[in-house]
């Protein structure tokens, strides 16, 4: 076989395109892999995440008390995406077909590849409404031993091994520019060979030209992840209507190079674009002290104890608590004319409660051992872990002290003046006055109580209960939380072979698409809102679908 030409050509070397050139490797299958950077990058996105994973009634689940069954799981997932238009249609398949393979063939089969989890599953996205509305009824959050590497590696494993056997053979620097058509039919890729870069992985890097290129396939995959990484695409398509003006300020919880620049270059090719006025961004983003990428922000990921301020210093309603309705509590946050929010809480929660999303900042789950789990998190005294503490003391969205006053002039001085201390004072002591004992009519304290009926949350995730104000509890912390860059939820439509189906509902021939690009799978899988542990899970997903597809002879 000539060396320009193959079976099927990947554009992008994140998890999804990862999985479908493991999968055509696996069916003897010949794969070009096109990526704009370095092999520095392999992995893309995924590489920077925790590792979570949304798998329903696993063995994790059942020894943790937790019951869970399919037909829970999709009316989360239904309750949630809110499908409500005719182009629902495929997405609302994806997310069925998800919620089975998450129910039944999605561990047994990446447990045989290799992967191994934390035992206690986090409960994220909690909703906090109704029994038939957004959220997860139950812990639902699988966090791989290894965080985002550990989910990596058996993928890049098995594409190394095809790549050793001629099979698979991957391009980086190599920007995909235009997808070559041919009587309606997809037949190649044609773009710029970029000059080397050395950068360290997530770095941005150079843009530089310095050849072209052209490969050939019958079958042209695109996985080139979302736009998280591209501020003006992301305003762009912002939902004004239910979230309001979009944030004049935001960071990014993404890579440079998740521009989503693929996108028209594919609707270019015949491809058809859905529900891009639905995205996933966070409200609890802190700007990273020691960035790696441009506007590069962190995800705290928050117990539920922190009480939650809007920039004027009035406590946020429910659901607003922190780790319950994602979009409901950025909606509240821009009703208030600014666009950032404060987390008050003390040294107890912060201990107990933090975490900090990404491989990067979780070192002892990332390294896969216990002994660093229990030497970092358990037997730390009264500090959080290394790097929570490392942005409570460098961090400038971090204040601290030891009283009041003190923490209000810190904010004051981080925000645009607008707290008052006796305000903000009466709030919490009108929140202290509901500890002492176990009734409450604070929706907050019971949402407490209620994570502590939960052995894992008891045991690693939520603080016990206590008076904010009490200086045995100190010292107290006030957090500025921004809106934080992340998922795109809507994308290229797709039928359940990652076929690219058209504006016309007819597929385009030889054109596919998974992962983010693909709304994670039928051009928008989650719906309006997502339960967590389903982004990596539908690159897994929708990449192993595109690599199976019949459609690619």
């Amino acid at each position: 076989m000539p060396a320009n030409t193959a079976d099927a050509i990947i554009i992008g070397s994140g998890l999804a395109g990862l999985a479908a050139a493991a999968e055509l490797g696996d069916r003897g299958k010949r794969v070009i892999l096109l990526d704009q950077e370095s092999e520095t990058f392999l992995g893309g996105q995924a590489f920077w995440s925790l590792g979570g994973l949304f798998m329903v009634n696993t063995p994790e689940q059942r020894r943790m008390g937790i019951k869970d069954s399919p037909d829970l799981a999709m009316r989360d997932w239904m309750g949630s995406a809110k499908f409500d238009r005719p182009e629902d249609l495929w997405p609302r398949k994806w997310a069925e077909s998800y919620v089975e393979f998450a129910a039944g063939e999605m561990r047994p089969w990446l447990h045989q590849m290799g992967l191994r989890w934390f035992p206690v599953v986090g409960w994220a996205e909690r909703g906090g409404s109704y029994a038939d509305g957004h959220g997860n009824s139950v812990p639902r959050f699988h966090i791989t031993w290894g965080t985002g590497p550990g989910v990596l590696e058996h993928f890049v494993r098995r594409v190394r091994e095809h790549a050793a056997n001629g099979l698979i053979d991957m391009r980086f620097r190599h920007q995909a520019s235009h997808i070559i058509m041919q009587n309606g039919s997809a037949t190649g890729v044609s773009g710029e060979i970029l000059a080397p870069d050395t950068a360290d992985r997530g770095v941005k890097t150079n843009r530089d030209e310095i050849g072209e290129f052209e490969v050939y396939a019958p079958s042209v995959i695109v996985t080139s992840g979302g736009i998280g990484g591209n501020f003006e695409m992301v305003r762009k398509n912002w939902p004004r209507d239910r979230l309001g003006t979009p944030p004049k300020d935001m960071i990014a919880g993404v890579p440079f190079h998740v521009d989503g620049r693929m996108i028209p270059i594919s609707q270019k090719a015949g491809g058809h674009v859905i529900n891009n006025d639905r995205m996933w961004h966070y409200t609890e983003g802190v700007r990273n002290w020691d960035p790696i990428w441009p506007s590069h922000g962190i995800r705290i990921l928050p117990g539920p104890s922190s009480m939650w301020f809007d920039a004027t210093g009035n406590r946020l309603q429910p659901p607003c608590l922190p780790g319950f309705d994602t979009l409901t509590t950025l909606r509240e946050i821009l009703k208030t004319g600014y666009e950032y929010s404060w987390f008050v809480l003390t040294q107890k929660v912060i201990k107990k409660e933090f975490a900090l999303s990404g491989s990067e900042q979780n070192p002892d789950f990332t390294s896969g051992k216990w002994a660093e789990v229990i030497r970092k998190r358990i037997l730390t005294g009264a500090k959080a872990t290394a790097p929570i503490e490392a942005f409570k003391e460098k961090g400038e969205d971090f204040a601290v002290a030891n009283t009041l006053g003190d923490l209000v002039r810190c904010m004051n001085q981080m925000g645009d003046d607008l707290i008052d201390e006796d305000h903000l004072r009466a709030q919490l002591e009108a929140r202290d006055a509901q500890i002492d004992n176990p009734f409450s009519k604070d929706a907050q304290v019971m949402a407490i109580h209620a994570a502590r009926n939960y052995r894992g949350d008891r045991l690693i995730r939520t603080a016990k209960p206590h008076k904010f104000l009490d200086p045995a509890n100190g010292p107290l912390i006030a957090v500025k939380l921004h809106v934080l860059t992340r998922k795109t939820l809507g994308g290229l439509q797709t039928n359940l072979d990652s076929q690219m189906v058209g504006a016309d509902g007819q597929v385009v021939p030889g054109l596919f698409a998974a992962g983010e690009v693909a709304g994670f799978g039928g051009g928008g899988y989650h719906g309006y809102n997502a339960l967590e542990g389903t982004f990596l899970g539908g690159c897994i997903f929708s990449g192993r679908n595109a690599g199976r597809s019949r459609a690619i002879a």
